[in-house]
């Protein structure tokens, strides 16, 4: 139970110091007219944002840990899988900074489109480490279903949420224009998390199933 409020908890910090950093900070300075220019006057707010991507990627790093020893027990091959693409995408992501702290300092430079490129090269990591912190909710929900410690619906949820992630990137890459069906297939995902989150911090789990294997 202690393990459960604790996931749910970091997976809380992780939803609020990256939304913070992707929609409060990033986003906002993309969608300028002069997006160096909005650099320069943003580089305080593009720091606040490093640091809170930092934390949340630490977060969503312990997340996956917390899980794994929750449900290793339930399917040992799942559970790596769960994990793995955590760590990759924890991977990704961390090392996708490197371009976010790059635009600020190309522009404090005088720069301007070094720093618009690597405002943009950040965008490409972000959808490439997409595939991992989307495609780890299928493994998980499996978990959650197979385990009896949550309801099953939160498992499909989960699962639903990780196709979501994966087919708006699909859509982001052969049809860039169509950002409102990226936007909505995204949401599944958000939407699935953030339920699942909520219910580790209200709820918690129950007794784990007793029937467990570790292979398939």
């Amino acid at each position: 139970m202690r393990t459960a409020r604790l996931a749910g908890l970091l997976y809380l910090v992780v939803a609020v110091c990256g939304g913070f950093a992707e929609l409060g900070a990033r986003s906002t300075i993309k969608a300028s007219d002069d997006v160096a220019q909005a650099l320069r006057d943003s580089a305080d707010l593009m720091k606040i944002a490093f640091a809170a991507d930092v934390v949340a990627y630490t977060s969503f790093l312990l997340v996956g840990l917390a899980l794994y020893s929750m449900f290793k027990d339930v399917h040992r091959v799942a559970a790596v899988a769960m994990l793995t693409m955590n760590a990759v995408s924890v991977a990704i992501q961390s090392l996708d900074l490197v371009n976010h702290a790059g635009a600020v300092l190309a522009a404090q430079r005088g720069a301007d489109e070094l720093a618009v490129l690597f405002l943009d090269l950040h965008g490409v990591g972000y959808l490439i480490a997409q595939v991992f912190f989307g495609g780890w909710l299928i493994p998980l929900g499996y978990l959650v279903v197979r385990s009896g410690m949550m309801p099953r619906v939160l498992g499909y949820a989960l699962m639903v949420g990780g196709v979501g992630y994966l087919l708006g990137l699909v859509v982001e890459l052969v049809a860039p224009g169509a950002d409102g069906l990226a936007l909505a297939l995204g949401l599944l995902g958000g939407l699935s998390e953030i339920t699942f989150l909520l219910w580790l911090l209200v709820k918690g789990v129950s007794a784990p199933v007793r029937e467990r294997v570790l292979v398939p």
